[in-house]
C-alpha cells in the first residue's frame, strides 16, 4: 500500500509517501502501525484531530477499512477560497 503525506505532515514524517506492508483493517490500525515506526511518525500523527484521511482518494475517516486499499493519504484540514 501506498501511503502519502502532505503540508506539515510529509515535512514532519520526512518523506511525501512511503510503501508499506500493512495487516491494518482500519485507518485506526494503520496510524497505530506508522506511529510505531519512528519517533517522527509518531509525533506527526499525534494529534488525529488535525488531520484528515483519504483512501484509494475518496475522503475517509479513522474507521475506514483498508482490506483492498492500494493508497492512503493524510493531509491537514482543507479551507475553501
Amino acid at each position: 500500500m501506498d501511503v502519502l503525506y502532505f503540508a506539515w505532515l510529509r515535512e514532519r514524517i520526512g518523506v511525501p509517501r512511503e510503501r508499506v506492508d500493512t495487516a491494518a483493517a482500519t485507518v485506526r490500525d494503520l496510524v497505530a502501525e506508522l506511529s510505531a515506526r519512528s519517533d517522527w511518525h509518531a509525533a506527526a500523527l499525534s494529534d488525529l484531530s488535525a488531520v484528515r484521511v483519504a483512501v484509494d482518494q475518496r475522503l475517509g475517516d479513522l474507521d475506514a477499512p483498508l482490506p483492498g486499499a492500494r493508497e492512503v493519504a493524510f493531509f491537514p484540514p482543507m479551507t475553501g477560497g
